[in-house]
């Protein structure tokens, strides 16, 4: 129920979803004596989307997602294993087109093949199910170990999660799999802006892992002033910047985790 509700309320909650809506329903106000308002919210709709589009608010609000974790040391030595969130697939164009359909967060499945070839000794965890509310849709967690061995890593070190739906899942049925022993370390890949939601799920699933960043959106202090040359791009970042604030609240405020803007 929280996995269909979540996903329910994440689409209608998403700005460019809302700023249609409004716009629609002035749309259809004007056919109604409720012309006055009708024109108020076509004229809201439109304003919005032009500032939310074409100003840097997205960056702005997506750059203390992306800079809450900076990037993983290395000098403190090899790790034991790295878990690997997905999210970088898409499983359906996969299916479709009979190949391995790499999308705009590939750097967590590619950069997570450099550090498997890096530290060779290391466990691979791959953990992705299905976000779709369809249960018949095709899983994510199979391709990846496809393109993982595509790109030279041994099938043996590859453990594949295929039941998680979110976040949540992903620490918990990772930690089941991983059984962390006592000094252990572990990696996390993930996207820079999903780095804090995931350490609070996994730090809430009692997985101690380390963050390595990557896919990032934006620059720093630079992208305040810089605006978008399509209004496509800017409400396309703000939405997924309000996407990853509004998890964090609602595991938040649900008890699936401890923190609310977790820190290294």
């Amino acid at each position: 129920m929280f996995f269909v509700l979540s996903k329910t309320i994440g689409y209608l909650a998403m700005p460019s979803n809302l700023l249609m809506a409004i716009g629609l329903i002035g749309l259809v106000l004007l056919f109604t004596r409720f012309r006055r308002l009708a024109s108020w919210l076509i004229v809201t709709s439109l304003v919005l989307i032009a500032v939310f589009g074409y100003s840097p608010l997205g960056r702005i609000i997506l750059r203390p997602l992306e800079e809450r974790f900076p990037p993983w040391d290395a000098s403190r030595g090899a790790p034991d294993g790295i878990v690997v969130l997905g999210g970088a697939i898409s499983p359906d164009i996969s299916v479709a087109r009979g190949v391995v359909a790499l999308n705009g967060s590939a750097e967590r499945l590619t950069v997570a093949v450099e550090l498997a070839h890096r530290h060779p000794n290391a466990r691979i965890i791959f953990t992705g199910g299905t976000a779709s509310l369809d249960p018949t849709a095709p899983l994510e967690a199979p391709l990846a170990v496809k393109e993982f061995e595509a790109l030279g890593v041994a099938h043996e070190r590859i453990t594949a999660e295929e039941q998680s739906r979110n976040t949540i899942e992903n620490a918990v049925f990772s930690r089941l799999l991983a059984d962390p022993k006592p000094g252990e370390r572990w990696l996390l890949v993930t996207s820079a802006s999903h780095m804090p939601r995931a350490i609070a799920a996994f730090r809430a699933a009692g997985f101690a892992v380390e963050a390595y960043p990557v896919n990032w959106h934006t620059r720093g202090k630079d992208d305040a002033v810089e605006l978008f040359t399509s209004f496509v791009g800017g409400l396309a970042m703000t939405d997924y910047a309000v996407h990853e604030w509004m998890g964090l609240v609602v595991y938040r405020l649900t008890g699936k985790t401890s923190e609310l803007f977790p820190a290294p």
